[in-house]
């Protein structure tokens, strides 16, 4: 009998529940479609989150055919613009970039960018123009490269050295693992600091992204993102702490180690904790936790983009043996046979850059939302 009540409650929630959403949905596309461009009739409460599919830049572009090149969906309850012509996505991206440059609120970003506190998710202004002056100069400047030129060859040397051994001996190499193990390696020396991950950040990060990936209701209909129906939520909550005890001791390491430090190597996180020390972090808004959620930006999106890049460079040159020729002559012409490619030859591998950059115009490795 109590089985029964139960299961009548709970019926009558899910029903109370569709009944609110969908006049909720209905009342919001009664308030917005005369404003909007055209696109195609959704359903109530998803939208048109159906018919997006497996591969949804293929049926987007579809649907652009139909509906031209700016068309309106809504994925969930978020009203959302897709843009399918340069021309309009210069007009967004370029001519009213300040517009359009805040990021949506994906339930990820609370919990592995400390409430949007990193440069990735962090909503356009005076902090977010903060941190990436200091991203620009601390660690992407022409003289923080050259600074760890050395460190970056040494592991780009035992890098050559593991695949030509690997050859040798006649067995499979996996690039993908080896190219993302190399630049996780670069990354964390940079950003952290250290050789080793004796504190085993990296697999938290990667299982964080991971996650950050996957595909949550609650980002697209918020009202049910309480209930965590995927269970996404917990596992995220999950990962995000053990993350920050992680980033704890690492900071910890770093304060006791910082007069050591002071003068010589001076890795991403040294710099940030000397600003708070010097007080320049009233001015940039910076605390501990907008030091941990800078570095957890920069480590993930360093392995991850460029992994990802570096990949789907070597996927497409085997996939078109000619351009590869291309690409192999003129190696042999600018390099040679005889020595390693250096950094400073890549100005004149013009041929590869036309290469890298239509891979990234063909393949973008991580699609970021833009909203107003």
């Amino acid at each position: 009998m109590m089985g029964t009540w139960t299961a009548a409650l709970f019926i009558a929630f899910l029903a109370g529940l569709w009944f609110v959403l969908y006049h909720l949905s209905s009342s919001r596309d009664k308030n917005c479609s005369s404003s909007l461009p055209p696109g195609p009739l959704g359903l109530p409460l998803i939208g048109h989150l159906h018919m997006l599919g497996v591969l949804p830049h293929h049926n987007l572009r579809k649907m652009a055919k139909k509906y031209g090149p700016i068309m309106s969906i809504r994925l969930g309850l978020i009203p959302t613009i897709v843009v399918s012509s340069p021309g309009f996505a210069e007009l967004f991206l370029k001519t009213h970039d300040l517009v359009f440059a805040s990021r949506p609120k994906f339930l990820a970003a609370e919990y592995m960018s400390y409430g949007q506190k990193n440069l990735g998710a962090a909503p356009y202004g005076q902090y977010w123009r903060n941190i990436r002056k200091l991203c620009t100069l601390e660690l992407l400047s022409n003289s923080k490269v050259e600074f760890f030129k050395s460190m970056r060859r040494e592991d780009l040397v035992n890098f050559v050295e593991s695949l030509r051994t690997t050859a040798q001996d006649g067995s499979l190499i996996d690039i993908s693992a080896k190219v993302e193990s190399l630049i996780n390696d670069v990354m964390y020396r940079m950003v952290v600091g250290l050789k080793d991950d004796r504190f085993k950040l990296k697999p938290n990060i990667q299982e964080g992204v991971r996650l950050a990936g996957l595909f949550n209701f609650a980002d697209y209909i918020p009202y049910v993102g309480a209930l965590d129906l995927q269970g996404l939520g917990r596992r995220m909550k999950a990962v995000s702490k053990m993350v920050d005890e992680l980033l704890d001791k690492i900071i910890e390491e770093h304060l006791s180690d910082a007069k050591e430090v002071q003068g010589t190597h001076m890795d991403f996180i040294d710099v940030m904790l000397s600003l708070i020390e010097a007080n320049d972090s009233r001015k940039l808004h910076l605390g501990r936790d907008h030091v941990k959620a800078i570095t957890l930006d920069m480590l993930a999106a360093g392995m991850h983009t460029s992994s990802t890049t570096v990949e789907w460079v070597i996927a497409e040159l085997l996939k078109h043996p000619r351009v590869m020729k291309l690409v192999q002559e003129e190696l042999q012409r600018v390099v040679g046979l005889d020595r390693m490619v250096e950094e400073t030859d890549f100005i004149k591998l013009d041929y590869m850059k036309m290469v890298i950059k239509g891979n990234h115009e063909a393949s973008s490795s991580s699609p970021i939302a833009h909203s107003s």
